[in-house]
């Protein structure tokens, strides 16, 4: 596994940017008059062509509800459906496509966890989250930890935007059962030195998941080599379209955890006696699943495996450093957090402008961030804010793209405060 804190930059000379902009539609339109400059890629990134084309092929040639149809187009489906899976399988580098379970996304996924672990859970028990969470792996297991007794703790994380290591040491105790932790933070960028805690945990019997939703975008993840029992992420955040994200599970514990819904699909066999669930990974699915947006996604992994994944990280690295660079030009902009390992995201605050009113000055120049807590209230008041502006990159993006962002910022600190 690799990540953009170690890639090296020169190799993103040799990354034609212009041309992987021409596999992106929504990139070449103007927004206020002005050409579009998105940089919200962490909350959605944008789609390549190639995954359009995979699911409009889906819908005009092939649609079909999958498995049980005993007809061609069902066959065609199926075949399409579990070649995703397989996809996603050798991404993660799982040992099995029954470890890959289909979910809305990453937040759904996590709530399956949760609740599947929750029988495993008595008074007193302890779950280790950190402060830099996303509500979406903070609150379903404040849910889990209501019903059963147990308690979140969080690990305290450092002005730098760190995992403070000295408080993950201090907590990590007999009483704790589960650690979850997100892979990279969606505000800091931060870059979570996972692999020795989940080390670490282990020794104590910890389960652990990882909310991978921002890591996947910008590296490529191994089970093999993370050994955490549960990886999370979102398709849309992958360049892949909405409604479908992927729950990796070993598949010792999702066998022996509880369906997390009723229905089609996941059961072996019903009466009004009894009822039996269906093998892994169908025991997770319940209903008709998201059969078009998961051919889209795996159609999104193929397109980024087609690329220079080495070259494609660099030069996100490079970006991040103009950025950093250009930090200094915007007088009273403050950025949040500078770990030593993180993916080109910004997030920061202008002296004098709330945060939205900062994006929507942005947007009136074709510059698109978000605004506001971004899911993740208790990092902001840690950081004593409201909310912060964030600018977050992707491959596609450009040196020039982060130059117009600080000319935007330094307009609008010359005219606004």
């Amino acid at each position: 596994m690799s990540d953009l804190s170690t890639a090296n930059p020169s190799r993103a000379k040799g990354f034609d940017v212009q041309a992987i902009r021409r596999d992106f539609p929504i990139l070449s339109q103007e927004v206020n008059g002005k050409p579009l400059v998105y940089l919200d890629n962490g909350a959605s990134a944008q789609k390549p062509q190639a995954v359009l084309d995979a699911m409009d092929r889906y819908y005009r040639e092939m649609h079909s509800n999958v498995h049980r149809g005993a007809h061609t187009l069902g066959d065609r489906a199926t075949t399409a459906f579990e070649g995703a899976r397989e996809t996603v399988r050798r991404f993660l580098n799982a040992g099995s496509t029954r470890e890959i379970i289909w979910t809305r996304g990453t937040t759904e996924a996590i709530n399956v966890v949760a609740n599947g672990l929750a029988p495993r859970l008595k008074e007193g028990d302890e779950i280790l989250v950190s402060h830099m969470e996303h509500h979406a792996n903070i609150v379903p297991w404040q849910m889990i930890a209501e019903r059963t007794g147990a308690k979140v703790i969080p690990i305290q994380v450092t002005p730098e935007g760190e995992l403070d290591l000295d408080s993950f040491n201090s907590l990590l105790n007999e009483r704790t059962r589960i650690l979850a932790l997100a892979h990279v933070s969606n505000v800091l960028g931060t870059v979570n030195p996972v692999a020795p805690l989940i080390e670490q945990a282990k020794k104590f019997g910890v389960l652990t998941l990882l909310d991978a939703a921002q890591a996947v975008p910008h590296f490529q993840p191994n089970m093999q080599e993370l050994g955490c029992d549960f990886y999370t992420f979102s398709s849309h955040k992958l360049f892949g379209p909405t409604g479908i994200g992927v729950l990796y599970g070993r598949a010792e514990l999702l066998e022996e955890m509880p369906p997390y819904q009723g229905g089609g699909e996941m059961i072996e066999r019903v009466s009004f006696e009894r009822t039996t669930w269906n093998v892994l990974p169908y025991k997770f699915e319940a209903g008709t699943p998201a059969i078009a947006e998961a051919v889209g996604l795996g159609a999104a992994i193929d397109y980024l495996n087609a690329l220079d994944r080495p070259a494609m990280e660099a030069a996100e690295m490079a970006l991040l450093e103009r950025a950093n660079e250009l930090v200094p030009s915007v007088p009273g902009l403050k950025i949040l957090g500078n770990a030593a390992r993180k993916v080109p995201v910004l997030s920061f605050t202008l002296e004098g402008l709330h945060p939205s009113d900062l994006g929507t000055l942005l947007d009136q120049q074709g510059i698109a961030i978000r605004t506001g807590h971004h899911c993740a209230m208790p990092l902001m008041d840690f950081y004593g804010v409201p909310g912060t502006a964030r600018a977050s990159f992707a491959f596609y993006n450009t040196l020039d793209e982060v130059d117009q962002l600080f000319a935007g910022l330094q307009k609008i600190q010359r005219l606004f405060t």
